[in-house]
């Protein structure tokens, strides 16, 4: 079973760094293909970056390319979404979440796991 838990959100400001975790309490997801998604209010979830089960492969979109990292601990059984260069347009509820497959995808109804979500507020 896989339980996966969100925390790092805080409120910050524009410019400065933060550091999101997603730990599976299952310790299940470990060649699960993980991602972290946003949802702004008023907005759709969307997709922000993705790892592969292997850890080989990312993917990011273009709105945070070259902003943010993604990662994975395989001792720790944790995700990292590291956000450097945040603006208010990052502000949003950050969720992560597992598909049972190795190979990333940005399709969100792809992925079979969702965290409760934790949120990133950035003030200009």
């Amino acid at each position: 079973q896989v339980t996966l838990v969100e925390s790092g959100g805080e409120l910050v400001q524009a410019g400065d760094s933060l550091r999101l975790s997603c730990t599976d309490a299952g310790r299940s997801f470990s060649v699960y293909a993980v991602a972290w998604f946003r949802q702004a209010p008023g907005k759709e979830r969307e997709f922000v970056a993705a790892i592969s089960g292997s850890g080989s492969m990312v993917d990011y979109a273009d709105s945070v390319k070259g902003r943010f990292t993604i990662s994975r601990n395989y001792a720790e059984n944790t995700v990292l979404l590291q956000m450097n260069g945040l603006i208010a347009e990052d502000t949003a509820v950050y969720y992560c979440a597992a598909r049972r497959h190795w190979y990333n995808s940005r399709t969100l109804r792809e992925y079979d796991y969702w965290g409760q979500g934790t949120q990133v507020t950035v003030s200009s």
